[in-house]
């Protein structure tokens, strides 16, 4: 996983499927971000082609933890799979999503 800064956001990268399988490395860098301090943190969905419910489990988590501290996770590039995903469980509401990361709120 990726990761970079765009202004006050760290953003997460990921490529390919999160699944049962690869949510474990986006939960664990989630938190080392969140624990760094970090309280606004993207994830770029943009190369990722499938996502599951752990994988969703692992975004809620995340964002809970944020709002806590005060921070936000948002989500960027969601199209596929992702986005049926999220849309089905209600998380495109709760979760805010942008096209790229030059569109990540800067203030």
């Amino acid at each position: 996983m990726a990761r970079e800064f765009d202004g006050p956001w760290a953003v997460v990268g990921v490529r390919g499927e999160l699944d049962l399988h690869t949510s474990t490395a986006l939960r664990d860098r989630l938190r080392e971000l969140i624990d760094e301090g970090h309280d606004r943190i993207a994830v770029d969905m943009t190369e990722g082609a499938f996502m599951d419910s752990s994988s969703l489990g692992v975004l809620v988590v995340a964002m809970k933890r944020l709002r806590e501290k005060g921070g936000e996770l948002s989500l960027v590039g969601v199209t596929g799979s992702p986005s049926k995903v999220l849309s089905l469980t209600g998380m495109d509401r709760v979760i805010p999503m942008y096209g790229t990361p030059s569109e990540l709120p800067t203030s």
